[in-house]
């Protein structure tokens, strides 16, 4: 996403991308609704039965519809005036943030150990990825970077995405709708919402030069990227919970950092393998479960 931003060359309009993952969203779990209901008629009964015959249930979805459209956006704010590193250390504190909104939100109880582990595995993502970070950064063509906008934008993305992900877990929790259903949800939820922001805030830009102006296959792959991820962190929510989900998330950046080893010639730093060695001890001390004494 930061070198989205920072590159050389006509610049896409953020809000035009946000909209766009959240079409190619929508297009792949109607696909998946399809083929798991059998067939065109069947799933347009289920999405009457379970979507537009369920107005309070989808009005429910409509808070972290809106509240993911807001956390992307500010994302790209974010990146468009940090450095790689200040964005990727400040976004981990939604570690943090969800493991809060675990405890208000879902009466989730926590160990000492556990909250141990959780500091312990941003230190270590932390690490990571400034070993994986060029000190050699550019800024964005044609804007002048506000390293105060930057940080704002990406802590209040932190703590809206701690806030919409727990949400959301308790909603695929809580009922009998499947992911692929909530997520048409949210995705027919967040579609309006992302063409009043396109047309808001950059509606004489996209009359001027176009919807799709400054597109390319990279930024195509990020859209594509940034909407396969968010459906595969539903399921992940689905089956496990959003702080299991943030160790898996750290695990694959590590995992992602050795592979480069070997495809991109990374150069393995002093740094990396003490933050990889904090994320692998973390990921332990979160499972670990102390004896009770016995009475």
């Amino acid at each position: 996403m930061r070198y989205a931003r920072t590159r050389e060359g006509d610049m896409f309009l953020s809000s035009t991308a946000v909209l766009l993952m959240e079409v190619v969203k929508l297009i792949t779990c109607l696909m998946i609704v399809y083929i798991d209901a059998g067939g065109l008629l069947k799933m347009f009964r289920l999405i009457d039965q379970q979507i537009i015959k369920q107005p309070v249930d989808t009005l429910k979805i409509c808070v972290p519809s809106f509240v993911y459209l807001v956390q992307n956006n500010l994302l790209y704010l974010s990146a468009s005036h940090l450095d790689a590193a200040t964005y990727q250390v400040t976004y981990q504190i939604k570690i943090l943030t969800t493991a809060l909104f675990s405890v208000f939100i879902l009466n989730r109880k926590l160990l000492r150990t556990q909250w141990i582990s959780l500091f312990t595995l941003i230190t270590g993502i932390v690490l990571v990825q400034l070993a994986n970070t060029d000190d050699n950064t550019t800024s964005m063509q044609g804007m002048e970077q506000n390293r105060f906008i930057g940080f704002m934008a990406a802590l209040t993305a932190s703590c809206l995405s701690g806030f919409a992900g727990v949400y959301f877990e308790k909603m695929l929790k809580g009922s009998n709708v499947t992911v692929w259903i909530r997520n048409v949800q949210l995705s027919f939820c967040a579609i309006p919402f992302g063409l009043i922001s396109c047309f808001l805030y950059d509606g004489a830009k996209i009359r001027e030069q176009g919807f799709f102006f400054g597109y390319d296959k990279f930024i195509l792959f990020l859209v594509l990227q940034q909407a396969s991820g968010g459906l595969i962190v539903a399921v992940v929510v689905k089956y496990a919970d959003n702080i299991l989900k943030g160790f898996a998330t750290a695990l694959a950046i590590v995992i992602s950092c050795i592979a480069s080893i070997y495809i991109f010639d990374f150069q393995i730093s002093f740094q990396f393998v003490a933050g990889a060695g904090f994320v692998i001890f973390s990921i332990f001390l979160y499972g670990y479960t102390p004896k009770k004494p016995d009475t």
